[in-house]
């Protein structure tokens, strides 16, 4: 066994930006009334995990080795044989995601793109509508990640070979015959950095606090409370 590069800088920005940003938007949902005007900032990092999907999707594609979606392993008896080996001690290893991650990458990358879309339409006026939707993309996220969690950890105690670093510094231990990347990319990491921070800069600059409006590409999404706005001009319309 030996240790070579497998996730480049990129791809370890993107997931540790994409979890944090998560954590982040849940915690505010789950702790923030929506009538606050702090409550604004859940929305405004769901928008910003769309963005960051959007990237990975780009990296994904045209990405290194094990970043491309081509190299995940999603194939039923990949899982079936990945959960055997698990319980079994068999010491397989797969040079990039294993198949639980493979799965698990997708499933929160396919959530993450529709808590934004159902959060954007909630947002233009249809929040009975999607909201069900959108709540439960969050819970499939969440019960997601607690499961890639769990299945990382597992995974160290019954290998010991330091996969829950992996995505620290980029390498895994690898059978012989397989190779890794060249490269960490730091470029392209430095590209992503600024679209990221380019992103937040422009979402930050056309949210209106006081209106609680967020502008974006001529479409105004409103981030406070719908509802309540209505109510008020109804009042005062029978006023």
């Amino acid at each position: 066994m030996r240790k070579q590069l497998i996730y480049d800088l990129p791809t370890r920005i993107f997931h540790w930006s994409f979890a944090l940003l998560f954590v982040f938007a849940f915690m505010v949902a789950k702790t923030i009334d929506d009538e606050s005007p702090i409550f604004a900032y859940h929305m405004l990092a769901g928008l910003m995990l769309g963005v960051l999907v959007i990237l990975r999707i780009v990296w994904g594609v045209i990405g290194t080795r094990y970043a491309r979606f081509s190299s995940f392993a999603l194939y039923p008896t990949d899982v079936i044989e990945y959960f055997k080996g698990l319980f079994s001690g068999d010491k397989k290893r797969w040079s990039g995601h294993n198949p639980a991650s493979s799965w698990a990458a997708l499933i929160m990358l396919t959530s993450a793109l529709m808590l934004a879309i159902t959060g954007i339409l909630m947002t233009s006026g249809h929040k009975e509508a999607f909201e069900d939707l959108h709540e439960l993309f969050a819970n499939l996220f969440l019960v997601t990640t607690l499961l890639h969690v769990a299945g990382v950890f597992l995974h160290s105690l019954r290998h010991v070979d330091g996969i829950a670093f992996s995505m620290l510094h980029g390498k895994k231990e690898t059978d012989h015959g397989l190779s890794g990347i060249s490269g960490h990319k730091p470029m392209v990491a430095l590209l992503l950095i600024l679209l990221m921070v380019g992103s937040g800069t422009y979402l930050t600059k056309n949210y209106d606090t006081s209106a609680h409006e967020l502008k974006i590409f001529g479409k105004t999404l409103s981030l406070g409370d719908n509802e309540g706005k209505e109510n008020e001009s109804e009042n005062e319309h029978d006023d």
